[in-house]
């Protein structure tokens, strides 16, 4: 038994195997009465021990998020894009040749603020935002029948699907963006994933 104690003659450190003295000269209240500058010593050895132990036993971020998987934190260190992400029906996609009105209709049936755009052989070309659309309409007045290839934001932001979620919203943070494409290999987008996906999962 290991017991922190300001006394080392109490009855509780002389029944304890190991006793560990964290006395003060005087507590912060003006009285001498209130344990303030005392219950802040055994927090900062109880800190000291547990991040001593904690180094000891080599425990690392994994063995948290399996210790507090439901937690923000246990969140943050399992759960991928992957898990998060949309696929198949759910996930907006267009092909490059298509006018806008086409884009337009995607976008409002998938309810994601945007759609991929794919060339001939299916590999990501572009994309298109609500926010472009708010854009090309401050310049064009007849914007259905536009080209989609013409307006869309080449190269866009990408993350593969085995990524953490956390690192996914980092990404979005640093390029002011809502939204990340999930390619393969091939550069062929196959899934999506949202700002609002990541903040309903309790990652932030």
């Amino acid at each position: 038994m290991i017991a922190f104690t300001g006394n080392k003659n109490s009855q509780l450190a002389q029944s304890s195997d190991i006793c560990l003295d964290i006395s003060v000269k005087t507590e912060a209240c003006p009285f001498d009465l209130v344990p303030t500058t005392s219950t802040t010593a055994t927090l900062s050895m109880g800190d000291a021990l547990a991040v001593a132990l904690l180094k000891k036993k080599g425990f690392n971020k994994e063995d948290f998020a399996i210790l507090h998987p439901g937690g923000s934190l246990g969140k943050s260190l399992l759960l991928r894009v992957k898990d998060l992400m949309h696929t198949g029906d759910s996930h907006p996609s267009v092909k490059h040749d298509v006018p806008l009105k086409i884009a337009i209709c995607e976008m409002t049936s998938k309810g994601l603020g945007m759609t991929v755009i794919v060339d001939e052989q299916g590999c990501l070309a572009g994309l298109i935002t609500d926010g472009d659309l708010r854009r090309i309409l401050e310049t064009e007045d007849n914007i259905m029948e536009l080209p989609v290839q013409e307006v869309m934001i080449k190269n866009p932001k990408t993350i593969k699907e085995d990524i953490l979620a956390a690192e996914a919203l980092r990404k979005m943070e640093l390029s002011s963006i809502t939204s990340l494409i999930i390619t393969d290999d091939n550069n062929r987008p196959f899934a999506s994933i949202h700002l609002h996906d990541i903040l309903k999962a309790g990652i932030a």
